[in-house]
């Protein structure tokens, strides 16, 4: 009974749902970005291309009797994978830098650096805790003086 409760405990644990969802959403965004770049931007990298269908292109390096059964080196495939790796990476790119500027706003910052020791100290502190020299007053704290 308690091998069970253990893992109940495991699998419903916030992280736990929190990874799946994020797996499963990313799955599904992946679908989406996947056939935004085959049926929207690939088709236009072929116009690009010298000859149209260019993934099929390849050096023999074995003939034999029946065409099908050549020993083909498909580099046109292996450039097409390579193509399309970098344009979703710039896509996914795009599209999550979009999001991410919009969703997470920049804070102000809550730190400074001392002069002196280049320790990290409170913003609106006046004297470094490392080292204690004075650092100057934040320019609320003098026009409130």
């Amino acid at each position: 009974m308690s091998l069970i409760a253990d893992f109940k405990k495991f699998a419903f644990k916030g992280n736990v749902v929190d990874l799946a969802v994020g797996v499963i959403i990313g799955a599904s965004f992946g679908k989406i970005v996947t056939a935004l770049v085959a049926d929207l931007i690939m088709p236009l990298v072929a116009l690009a291309m010298p000859s149209g269908d260019w993934k099929k292109d390849g050096y023999v390096l074995r003939h034999a009797a029946d065409p099908k059964q050549d020993v083909v080196l498909q580099y046109g495939d292996f450039l097409g994978s390579v193509i399309d790796f970098v344009i979703v990476a710039v896509v996914l790119f795009l599209i999550v830098s979009q999001i991410v500027g919009r969703v997470v706003k920049k804070d102000d910052p809550t730190t400074k650096e001392c002069a002196y020791c280049l320790e990290q100290i409170p913003l609106k502190a006046t004297k470094c805790k490392a080292c204690a020299s004075p650092v100057a007053a934040p320019a609320t704290a003098t026009a409130a003086a």
